[in-house]
């Protein structure tokens, strides 16, 4: 299969290839027998959890407001919610180092959790919105207060989506790159960012490859309790939702909703600001100075070539991931109406596999692709589409988990019509499947664009000097002195946010299902 080749050749190969020299360096058993690997991984795994706790419990009060709730504004909330989600890495770590300039823990659990709140809300109202109201009236019929139905038919109800989205942020904190490395600084680091500096800056590999091998480890762990959620959550009993106007002491979930939202805000305001704030006035110096390359050189383009640079290098990514991703997505909805439960069991197999780009180091790729990619016909190395292809892989699970979904809403006795009539398979695609999934195809395009934009952890190893992405000329200007820089920095942020903010409005547009409910896909 096309998907799993793609994945063998350009995800697979390099990475064993760097975990093999690795091995084959030696020293890997002193390496983790040292105690200040376990403390990395400990101090990533406790980051991730707390990231997690945050993320799921502000999540939660914003899933009940897009689920149940139907007040003016909840459509804009729906979008709100979805921006820090896809916001660039570098431009959500600059955004709490305005708040935050000396950088800490604090700032990286809360960063990383203002990245997913997305996750959990719209995974969860996607089923909530979905869940049968009845059960909760009949609770509420026998003398339950509010609270009590709530913990006793809603909660163990939304348990599922709860644990799904839970691992799947677990997994994005635990290899979250940009943030720490702009908020960690040199004194906090995590699995991620120590594979980064092993492998670039001391050529350490099996340092990096016994890391890698931890990491990896976390990463299964997570996507095996994700599976299982999603296979509860599958199972889940559905019925009229419906939304309506608040009552009692739904005013007050709705209300810690709203402060949620006005949270997510806040960093981006700030960032805002930082944009056209000198030491002395505002100025919009920073913005004037993305026609240049910076304060004594600091770039070897302009800001404005970085960016240019960065649309054509995401819409290659995005083409090459709705191909292999839309393709994947086929074959797993095939596989999983198979009458046959081998066929099934490979389907969920293929279905984590799929998923495990997103939770091994990006560097580890990075690496990975110069060490291998020259067998290849053409020496890929030295190709302008190298950049895409490691964007690619880290945007063909999300468009997995919004596409699937949505293949799997097609009603199956459609398709079998138009075969009996005759229609060979592709044609029930084309005038079947087709038509009923285009828009939401278009979102997933949409959003894959986006995550693809703001791509830094693979791009920023691979990424040439002279021709950089706006994310990578962004971290390049804010390592280099001068207040001009800084600036320049932070104005590059605000058009790489501005650019986010009109994506995400356009996806919200094609992909919702309706008004105020849900979403496209499992994200």
């Amino acid at each position: 299969m096309a998907p799993i080749g793609f994945l063998v050749v350009f995800f697979a190969w390099p990475v064993l290839a760097i975990v093999g020299r690795g091995f084959a360096a030696g020293g890997l058993d002193v390496v983790l027998g040292d105690a200040r690997t376990w403390q990395l991984a400990g101090f990533t795994v406790a980051t991730a959890a707390a990231s997690t706790v945050v993320a799921v419990l502000a999540g939660l009060p914003v899933a009940f407001l897009l689920a149940r709730v139907e007040l003016p504004g909840v459509g804009l909330a729906r979008t709100l919610v979805l921006v820090p989600f896809v916001l660039p890495t570098v431009v959500v770590g600059l955004a709490f180092r305005a708040l935050w300039p000396d950088g800490g823990v604090l700032p990286i659990v809360l960063a990383n959790a203002f990245f997913n709140v997305a996750v959990v809300a719209r995974t969860v109202a996607g089923l909530w919105a979905r869940l049968d109201s009845r059960t909760t009236d009949a609770a509420r019929a026998l003398g339950a207060s509010p609270w009590r139905a709530f913990r006793s038919v809603t909660l163990p109800a939304l348990a599922p989506a709860i644990a799904s989205a839970a691992a799947v942020v677990f997994l994005f904190c635990a290899t979250s790159f940009g943030v720490v490395l702009i908020l960690g600084g040199a004194k906090y680091r995590t699995l991620e960012t120590e594979i980064y500096l092993r492998t670039v800056d001391l050529l350490d590999l099996s340092g990096a490859a016994a890391l890698s091998l931890i990491q990896f480890a976390a990463v299964v762990a997570a996507l095996v309790l994700g599976g299982l959620a999603r296979r509860r959550k599958d199972g889940a009993r559905i019925g009229a939702g419906g939304a309506r106007r608040p009552r009692g002491g739904e005013w007050a979930v709705a209300g810690a909703a709203g402060v949620v939202l006005a949270l997510l805000l806040t960093p981006i305001v700030a960032l805002l600001a930082e944009s056209v704030s000198t030491s002395d006035d505002w100025s919009l110096a920073g913005y004037r100075a993305l026609t240049s390359t910076g304060e004594k050189g600091a770039l070897q383009v302009s800001g404005w070539d970085a960016a240019v640079n960065s649309l054509k290098v995401a819409v290659d990514a995005t083409l090459l991931a709705m191909v292999v991703g839309v393709l994947a997505s086929v074959v797993l909805v095939a596989l999983r109406r198979s009458p046959a439960k081998a066929a099934r069991g490979l389907g969920e197999t293929m279905d984590a596999v799929l998923m495990l780009p997103l939770g091994v180091s990006a560097v580890t790729v990075g690496f990975g692709y110069l060490v291998t990619l020259d067998a290849l016909p053409g020496d890929l190395r030295t190709s302008p589409y190298l950049v895409p292809l490691a964007q690619a892989l880290v945007i063909i699970p999300l468009i997995v988990r919004m596409v699937l979904p949505v293949l799997r809403s097609v009603d199956v006795r459609l398709r079998q019509a138009a075969s009996t009539l005759g229609a060979s398979p592709l044609r029930v695609w084309r005038e079947i499947d087709l038509p009923l999934t285009l828009r939401p195809l278009v979102a997933a395009a949409g959003f894959g664009f986006v995550v693809a934009l703001g791509e830094f952890g693979a791009t920023s190893f691979l990424a040439r000097p002279t021709s950089p992405t706006l994310p990578v000329a962004i971290a390049s200007l804010m390592a280099r002195p001068g207040e001009l820089n800084n600036q320049m920095a932070y104005a590059a942020c605000a058009l790489l946010m501005l650019v986010t903010v009109l994506a995400v409005a356009l996806i919200d547009r094609l992909g919702h299902e309706r008004p105020g409910r849900g979403g496209v896909g499992e994200f």
